[in-house]
């Protein structure tokens, strides 16, 4: 009869992967995101193993006999969930690079939209008190730009330098200096 009671190590190495990768996809980071993605696949990758029971023979009929064969699906699945977990990453990987090309940082920043939802629901009666709605009551666009500035960081957009009235001196390529 096979063993099909699995490895302590093993479970607990499943247990921090999970753990792990889902702690890291609450963070505002998108690397944070894509290392807790990458964590939850090799955490569920060994999960489908655990699960497939003891390593048995190759299944292929008339090489191993019927009781002693391994059982393929777990091995499909993991296949698969490699596949998916690549593609993922992949794709998080390309949102992670293009943030990084247009705001020079990785943070996800909150949704205007979602703030005025919150002023909203701050209207109505509710049994606490929430101190992320409260004395917010700023335009959507007071809101737009406070988003902006959190993220921007003292980074100069032609917009703040036209808004401050600071003109850079204009430069003359053609000529050397006087």
């Amino acid at each position: 009869m096979i063993d099909m009671s699995p490895s302590l190590v093993l479970v607990v190495t499943i247990a921090a992967l999970f753990a792990a990768g889902v702690y890291l996809l609450l963070e505002r980071s998108l690397t944070r995101v894509l290392v807790g993605v990458v964590l939850l696949g090799n955490g569920a990758n060994l999960l489908f193993l655990v699960a497939g029971g003891a390593a048995g023979g190759p299944p292929i009929t008339g090489v191993t006999p019927e009781r002693q064969m391994s059982d393929p699906l777990p091995q499909a699945m993991v296949l698969t969930a490699i596949v998916i977990t690549l593609g993922l990453s992949a794709f998080l990987l390309a949102m992670a690079y293009r943030s990084w090309q247009l705001h020079r940082h990785d943070e996800v920043q909150d949704d205007v939209e979602d703030r005025r939802i919150a002023q909203l629901a701050a209207v109505d009666e509710r049994a606490t008190a929430d101190t992320d709605t409260e004395g917010t009551a700023g335009s959507l666009d007071e809101d737009a730009q406070e988003a902006r500035d959190e993220t921007d960081e003292g980074a100069t957009t032609p917009e703040a330098t036209l808004a401050t009235g600071e003109d850079e001196e204009p430069v003359d390529e053609g000529r050397g200096a006087r």
